[in-house]
């Protein structure tokens, strides 16, 4: 009953997981109970994360694998990126969220033409969130990507939007990894900036923006930048510092928009993934009228996220049987 108990408080309300319990296993516990439950064990698993990590960084080398540890052939992906959390006492906090997965290529048939089409897919993924500062965040990262041996793999990819920090991690952790900025954000800069020149919704708009999209694709980052820094030479202050601030970003993460040669290549080029993952974290977390101590949301990500790998009954089965370390 307290596995139950716990993996159903990992996936819905402590009230609908009482409910369940008693609609349907005829378990008759109150959402009290299974809080109580829940939270020594989430305790015993961040406990045992720390131990994880304290291994796992102490690692002479972040760059390679384990001396003697062969190079093995998965292509693997990491993404991260931020959401929200409503915090008792503090307000609304950013959770740090990462999925590592295996980068794979299928064949589909398309049902209209018959042709045979290559998609790029992530699989087998797993997953990590922090309540806090991106070095701490880091360090779980590291550490799961240890566990999936991603500083062997042969090759990886880091696939996430502009946010410094976040590629602040990717050159502490993976500086092997090939960099991709996700292409729907990219875009989204392009939409800011078709706006800003010739307003919101106008055909003007519409059909500069495919223009420039096409280029984006084609790898012409650093073009639409001086593009921009060109049109930002006659406007006002105001509108030429936005138009030059969009410039910049294409200018910054120009050797990250490769997007022809990074599909042709096989690897992923948007960060869904990602975005997948924090709304499956939200979904427990910010349910109507939600509020979490500090203590509570970060046993609860912790519960989540190993749900969400696919490692609950394991993780269970090993800290029901072993003494803590």
């Amino acid at each position: 009953m307290l596995q139950l108990a716990v993996w159903l408080s990992g996936q819905v309300s402590f009230e609908q997981a009482a409910r369940i319990m008693s609609e349907v296993g005829q378990i008759h516990i109150s959402a009290s109970s299974i809080w109580r439950k829940t939270k020594p064990w989430g305790e015993q698993l961040l406990a045992h994360e720390g131990r994880q990590c304290a291994r796992a960084n102490a690692l002479p080398s972040r760059a390679e694998p384990e001396r003697g540890e062969a190079k093995h052939r998965q292509r693997m992906g990491l993404s991260v990126d931020g959401w929200m959390v409503n915090i008792r006492g503090e307000g609304w906090k950013e959770v740090k969220s990462g999925v590592i997965y295996e980068v794979v290529r299928k064949e589909r048939v398309d049902k209209r033409s018959g042709e045979t089409l290559e998609e790029i897919k992530a699989v087998k993924g797993s997953y990590v969130a922090h309540l806090g500062g991106p070095e701490e965040f880091g360090q779980k990262l590291w550490t799961e990507a240890v566990q999936r041996r991603v500083p062997a793999a042969q090759e990886k990819v880091w696939v996430s939007d502009g946010a410094h920090w976040i590629w602040g991690l990717c050159q502490d952790h993976f500086p092997q990894a090939k960099q991709i900025v996700d292409w729907y954000h990219a875009v989204a800069h392009l939409g800011c900036a078709g706006q800003l020149l010739y307003g919101e919704g106008t055909s003007q708009t519409k059909r500069w923006l495919e223009r420039m999209k096409t280029a984006l694709y084609q790898g012409h980052a650093a073009r639409i930048a001086h593009t921009l820094e060109k049109l930002a030479e006659p406007c006002s202050t105001d509108l030429a510092t936005e138009l030059r601030s969009e410039a910049t970003f294409f200018r910054n993460h120009q050797r990250r928009m490769q997007y022809l040669e990074y599909r042709a290549d096989g690897w992923p080029i948007g960060s869904g993934c990602v975005e997948s993952t924090c709304k499956q974290f939200q979904a427990r977390l910010k349910g109507p009228g939600m509020r979490w101590s500090r203590p509570g949301a970060e046993r609860m990500l912790a519960i989540r996220a190993i749900i969400l790998s696919q490692h609950f009954f394991d993780t269970w089965t090993l800290l029901q049987n072993s003494p803590a370390a």
